[in-house]
């Protein structure tokens, strides 16, 4: 089970790494979503969870000091790479700390306790660690594969294996006008029943208020074409 586990997370940390292939320094680092998600951010911030996860939970520390990892770090500081952050520092950082995390992960048994202390210090076991951590990684390895595409269309799971139909260009772009069009079909269709519901609301509502309106002529002894009751 181990070893299983294991293997998903080399496949989420290759993933993430192959998405800076071939990109601009500045490609690799722009923002591209409301929150800034960016491509060097989350390998750096996924080499932080590595580090604390493998390292401080279990004991084992990370021999280096980074000063956005732990207590006192700025919000969001390993999520996006500074100006003065090289890609390369970044990389290199990413894979010592698979380095340190591979060797808590082998020495250590699925059943071994460790602590998490921004959980309230709550006990965990390495075996729910590599499933958290595991699940994190893909994770953002799939926001990676969505904002590598908005950069220059590129996708996929992993460069051996992109895991995509094997389709041209233009295949792509007919999926993606079929899609577009469903989605315009859809709020179409919806804004026609929601039409639709009005209409009979409004309807229902109109008799209500002539059967109200009928009521108070009975009582006050008129007709329903306005005229007196006769006695």
């Amino acid at each position: 089970m181990k070893a299983d586990l294991h293997s998903y997370l080399k496949g989420g940390r290759d993933a993430l790494l192959w998405k800076l292939d071939g990109l601009s320094e500045y490609d690799i680092r722009r923002p591209l979503t409301r929150t800034a998600t960016n491509l060097l951010g989350l390998v750096k911030h996924s080499a932080a969870m590595e580090i604390l996860y493998f390292g401080v939970v279990f004991g084992r520390p990370f021999p280096e000091d980074l000063p956005y990892v732990g207590d006192g770090a700025e919000t969001n500081a390993d999520m996006w790479a500074t100006a003065d952050e090289t890609r390369e520092e970044i990389v290199a950082l990413h894979r010592r700390a698979i380095t340190h995390a591979d060797t808590t992960i082998e020495a250590l048994a699925l059943d071994e306790v460790g602590h998490v202390p921004w959980w309230g210090d709550a006990a965990v076991t390495l075996h729910h660690v590599l499933v958290h951590v595991t699940a994190e990684t893909q994770r953002h390895a799939g926001h990676a594969d969505i904002v590598r595409e908005l950069i220059d269309g590129a996708a996929g799971l992993l460069p051996r294996n992109d895991n995509l139909p094997p389709a041209d260009e233009s295949w792509w772009l007919d999926h993606h006008r079929r899609v577009e069009q469903a989605a315009l079909d859809h709020r179409q269709s919806v804004a026609a029943r929601d039409a639709q519901l009005v209409a009979r609301v409004r309807e229902r509502a109109s008799t209500a208020e002539y059967v109200e309106h009928a009521e108070v002529l009975r009582e006050a002894g008129i007709g329903p074409l306005g005229r007196r009751d006769r006695a």
